[in-house]
């Protein structure tokens, strides 16, 4: 009974998650959450805090303690007199305890402290450039669903209508005002437009599809809630594209992380340059030392011993490098060539985001006016739609030129709903570029 009633749970768990509709809030949230490069991105950044940790360390003296036990059989030295020994047994034993410390390494410590805490920010900001991109991604998607929704409601209205039409037909022949042929006519529109929605259903299905695998949750059973969207404005929200570029210069990602690229390169060859500085170092040491072989006649007590060996040392420590067989000349000649790529990408960065920025913004303007012709050819195709049908009903035209005036007054319904969402995609990518919610 115990694992029935699991099992009922997980059941009834699985059908309310079927049952859910997606907004698109929810979509962009799932998203960043459960995305893989956001994860890796966000694994660099607790990689980049134990680069902090250890670089931190570095400011500070290490500190070691040894033991050991020695035995040698045969000739060797005595470790307290120093003389040597022939042909006997000496066990030894010793204890050192150091601190070292470095005094001054030519600023590569503190460089390198401060090169851990830019490559932290560069991540930072590269988790919230892919953060940008996947919601865009999203919204993207989202709207492609709710464009095929529409689409196929279209495609069902439609439907409906030849169902009508048909049945109009029927009586009509029946009553023998209209021949034969129309309703054959009629029968065909009518299986055209099944087709349609058919056509329809299976793009919507796809682009349900394409965006539960944006998400990566299972398709079977997933929706999205259909929002209202407000129909675009009649003018252009943006009719210049230069404070676009100026702001996207100054606060896009991108760019911000070329610019920490720079500094990045230059630390490299700050860090570089200490391979020519001296280096000084301070050590402190104590220990003590035990020893006994076969030959000792008076020894001193094991504990005695090594309180009377015990000492301290000191040590002071200045390297000056002379010749490093050209490693120091080599290593700030390629930092400096990376500081000029650096450059370089900063520059292509710049480039590439304003490239992106003038097609965006003229696809912008190409789709407002498609939306605005498309709103204008809508009205004139249903007025001529309309006029046909009443014409039709005379018997002033006839079904084809019916059929006609309904699939141009179709397409003119599907091109509309083109446009629009076109033009709202097109409003939100500039929107993402001005650094706007894009939800």
């Amino acid at each position: 009974m115990k694992h029935i009633f699991t099992v009922l749970i997980l059941i009834g768990t699985l059908s309310s998650f079927a049952q859910k509709q997606w907004t698109l809030k929810e979509c962009v949230e799932h998203a960043l959450e459960h995305n893989i490069s956001v994860k890796q991105s966000q694994n660099n950044l607790l990689v980049n805090a134990q680069d902090i940790t250890a670089s931190k360390g570095q400011f500070l003296p290490s500190v070691n303690g040894s033991f050991g036990e020695r035995m040698s059989i045969g000739s060797g030295f005595d470790p307290v007199s120093n003389q040597r020994i022939n042909n006997q047994t000496t066990h030894s034993f010793n204890y050192n305890f150091s601190v070292n410390q470095n005094v001054f390494n030519g600023f590569r410590t503190l460089n390198l402290y401060k090169q851990s805490l830019l490559n932290q920010e560069i991540n930072n900001l590269e988790l919230a450039r892919i953060k940008d991109n996947i919601s865009l991604n999203v919204v993207n998607g989202y709207l492609n669903v709710l464009f095929n929704i529409e689409n196929l409601e279209i495609a069902k209205n439609q439907f409906d209508f030849s169902k009508q039409q048909l049945r109009q037909v029927k009586n009509l022949v029946e009553a023998g005002v209209q021949p034969k042929a129309n309703l054959y006519t009629s029968e065909a529109t009518l299986g055209r437009d099944e087709q349609q929605v058919t056509i329809a259903e299976n793009n919507y299905n796809l682009s349900l599809l394409s965006l539960s695998q944006l998400l990566q949750v299972p398709f079977n059973g997933f929706e999205v809630k259909v929002i209202s969207l407000d129909s675009p404005s009649e003018v252009l929200l943006y009719k210049d594209v230069t404070p676009i570029i100026s702001y996207a210069f100054e606060n896009r990602n991108e760019i911000v992380i070329a610019e920490k690229n720079i500094v990045n390169a230059e630390l490299n060859t700050e860090i570089s340059k200490s391979g020519y500085l001296p280096s000084v170092s301070f050590g402190y040491g104590f220990g003590s030392v035990w020893s006994e072989s076969s030959n000792d006649f008076l020894k001193q007590d094991y504990f005695r011993e090594l309180d009377l060996n015990k000492g301290h040392n000191f040590n002071l420590n200045v390297n000056i490098p002379i010749f490093s067989r050209f490693q120091n000349k080599t290593a700030v000649a390629k930092s400096r060539i990376q500081e000029e790529n650096s450059a370089l990408n900063l520059q292509q960065a710049k480039l590439d985001l304003e490239s992106n920025i003038q097609r965006a913004f003229t696809d912008a303007q190409a789709a407002f006016k498609a939306y605005a012709a498309a709103k204008k050819s809508l009205v004139s195709q249903e007025l001529a739609f309309n006029n046909s049908k009443e014409r039709y009903t005379i018997g002033n035209i006839t079904a084809f030129d019916l059929e006609q005036a309904r699939v141009q007054f179709i397409n003119a319904q599907s091109s509309l709903i083109n446009a629009k969402f076109d033009f709202i995609f097109k409003t939100k990518v500039l929107d993402f570029y001005m650094g706007k919610e894009i939800l």
